[in-house]
């Protein structure tokens, strides 16, 4: 089973836990520093909290599709290629407390997407050195290094 995703970046990390937890019915599959996730089974949804500066209002941080293997990460890759989106691919990337595969697209108004799997548990928020998962992206969609990006600040959205 596919699911879509929402990844919010909050202000109030254990506030918004006790919301969506009301909202949903269902309680966090996973809680760690800065961070939470939900895996709602009606409607089919994988929500990603993750902790953004106090008293921030909530903002879109990034979407996906979480399928359930490998192999489908790889024909999604194949497909979004072949309909001519920019796609950048990770395999066995750390991010967000998740060992992952994924291929990142954007949308016209530079939303980031994921297409990801994942194959195991991360003891780390962090991303992998050289992943594009938290990294802003270019008017294109590229994504832009560590090095340049925003001063070296940690940028906004596109984490998973």
């Amino acid at each position: 089973m596919s699911r879509a995703q929402l990844a919010l970046r909050v202000g109030d990390l254990d506030a918004s836990i006790a919301f969506y937890t009301n909202l949903f019915g269902v309680e966090p599959a996973k809680i760690r520093a800065g961070y939470a996730n939900f895996a709602v089974a009606d409607p089919p949804l994988k929500l990603v909290l993750i902790q953004g500066d106090a008293g921030q209002d909530t903002v879109m941080d990034h979407l996906g599709v979480e399928v359930e293997t490998p192999e489908e990460v790889n024909a999604e890759t194949t497909r979004l290629t072949a309909s001519g989106l920019i796609t950048l691919e990770e395999n066995d990337t750390s991010c967000c407390y998740a060992v992952q595969d994924k291929v990142w697209v954007h949308g016209p108004g530079n939303e980031p997407w994921e297409v990801y799997v994942v194959k195991g548990d991360a003891d780390t928020l962090a991303k992998d050195t050289d992943s594009a998962c938290c990294l802003p992206t270019t008017d294109s969609g590229v994504p832009v290094p560590d090095t340049i990006a925003a001063g070296g600040s940690e940028p906004a959205g596109g984490c998973c």
